[in-house]
């Protein structure tokens, strides 16, 4: 079953929403050994990676989340501060450690000595890199943002990257084999956000 990780850090609403209007059936889990069972994982979050990297480790969640996608291998998608949680650190705040599945960094966007406004909040097209996920999904649509940090991958990484532009190139998907990040908000993302989504459960 598909179990999205409530860590009590913004509101999942309108994932929840979406994951309904697929017509797939999941469980809202707020403690770790709720995972149980679980077939795939959506991790969302909003606002403070310190706030929700704390949580996450004080809950135990860092342990149960390693056990399920490091060891069994289960699908996980990070939306926006739970993409940044799958990195190793963040800089939000002072420096917190995320659970690092992907070799990267947290780090506050470029404002360009302030000709650029942070956070970055609104309509972006991503560049799709023709990146499975995106099936059906027309290259240079737009997705909607709010983050004021993005992650930095580690030079030399292989990994599958989909970039938006603002003022640089900025992270907006990630994916290292079974493991995904988007710094984007897909379930406010209207019909590309739900096609993203579906993509995620049915090919992931």
């Amino acid at each position: 079953m598909l179990k999205i990780v409530d860590l009590e850090v913004g509101n999942i609403g309108s994932v929840i929403k979406v994951i309904k209007h697929l017509g797939v059936d999941f469980e809202l889990i707020t403690q770790p050994e709720q995972l149980i069972g679980a077939s795939k994982i959506i991790l969302p979050g909003v606002g403070s990676f310190t706030a929700a990297a704390k949580k996450i480790h004080e809950s135990g969640f860092i342990q149960a989340l390693n056990e399920y996608v490091i060891t069994k291998k289960v699908p996980i998608l990070g939306i926006c501060v739970g993409m940044q949680l799958l990195a190793k650190a963040g800089e939000e705040g002072g420096q917190s450690k995320g659970l690092g599945f992907i070799n990267a960094t947290v780090k506050r966007i470029n404002s360009f000595d302030g000709s650029l406004i942070i956070p970055h909040m609104g309509w972006n097209d991503i560049d799709t890199n023709e990146l499975p996920i995106f099936n059906n999904i027309d290259n240079r649509s737009c997705f909607y943002f709010v983050h004021s940090y993005a992650m930095n991958i580690a030079e030399h990484e292989k990994l599958n990257v989909a970039y938006t532009n603002y003022g640089e190139n900025v992270v907006a998907y990630v994916n290292s084999e079974h493991i995904h990040g988007a710094q984007f908000h897909p379930e406010k993302s209207q019909q590309v956000g739900i096609q993203f989504l579906r993509n995620f459960i049915e090919l992931c």
